[in-house]
Parts: structure tokens; sequence; C-alpha cells
């Protein structure tokens, strides 16, 4: 055994930094014991809610929105989950920091991307609209041609001269016109 300046000897020094890291372990057994239970239940749950809900999005909308709906679901799920265990793993303040954060940095992207998420609204609603399909001849957006086709966040227009038009749904979904047969508007 070697002594130290103050009297300790190194294998003291190392038993007394055992005895503590086993009365820590022993001290958050059951808060790590409980996490994992609660962990294996989330993600059950999880699991579970996302298969309801994905066959409830298909009937309604196409597979690409179904998908898109059904990751949304499953981020604030996780989301969720994650500042549970947070709060359980007795790190309650940093889970309500993190969801404070996450809220405004959500904010900050919507705004960002508000034009987008328009446009993809806007799409949702053209896609299911039975009045607005390929084919159909209408006036949208000071544009008047044949619908191309209808995608998530534009919908493409073959104009009366022949070009090809591209529109933002937004545009084409707050004022549209479909044409009769007559050609006039309806």
């Amino acid at each position: 055994m070697t002594q130290t300046g103050s009297g300790w000897s190194l294998d003291r020094i190392v038993e007394a930094v055992l005895a503590e890291l086993r009365a820590a372990l022993v001290e958050t057994l059951p808060q790590l014991l409980t996490a994992l239970i609660f962990f294996v239940v989330a993600y059950v749950a999880i699991r579970a809610i996302l298969r309801l809900v994905r066959p409830v999005f298909e009937a309604v909308y196409d597979d690409l929105v179904a998908d898109l709906f059904t990751t949304v679901v499953a981020v604030f799920l996780w989301f969720g989950a994650a500042l549970a265990l947070l709060k359980l793993l007795g790190m309650g303040e940093i889970a309500a920091s993190l969801g404070t954060a996450t809220g405004f940095v959500a904010l900050g992207v919507s705004y960002a991307l508000s034009d987008m998420i328009a446009d993809t609204v806007a799409g949702v609603y053209l896609l299911k609209d039975p009045d607005f399909n390929p084919g159909d001849e209408v006036v949208a957006a000071d544009v008047t041609g044949t619908v191309q086709s209808i995608e998530l966040r534009k919908t493409r227009l073959t104009a009366d001269g022949g070009d090809v038009v591209v529109l933002a749904n937004s545009k084409v979904e707050a004022e549209w016109t479909k044409k009769s047969s007559s050609g006039s508007a309806v």
C-alpha cells in the first residue's frame, strides 16, 4: 500500500469510489427498471396505434398522403414518449426545456414552410374533389387549359396554346372554374 500526502491509500480511494458507485446504482435501479418497462409498453402501444391509424388514412387518402400523416403521428407519439421517459428518469426540467425548444423550432419551421404546407393541404383537397380531375377544362389563376395532373403540391395544366403551366395548388384551390362542354365557365 502506498500512502498519499493526506493519509489515504490508493486502495481506500478505489474502495470508496466503488462503494459510492454501488450505492448510486442501487438508488437508481428502480428508476431504470421503470424506464425500461415504460419504453417497452410505449413501443408496443405506439406500434398498435400506428397499425390502427394507417388503414384509416389509407381509406381516406392516397398512399403518399397516408404515409405522410402516419409519419407525423409517429413522430408526435415518439416525441411524447421520449419526454415522458426523461421525466421518469428524473430529468423533468430537461424534458420541459426540450418540449419548449421544440415548440419554438416547430413554429419557425412551420412559418418558413407555410406556403408549402398551404400547397400540400390544398393538394389534398384537390385530389379528393370530384369536380376537379385530369382531363377537365378549367380556368385557374388566369390560365385556361386542361388539367394534366394533380400532385400533392402543384397542378399541371396544358394551356390552350399547348404550353404546360405549373401552378401551386393553393392558387388553384382558392379559385378555379370548370368550363362546360360548350366552352363557357360553369
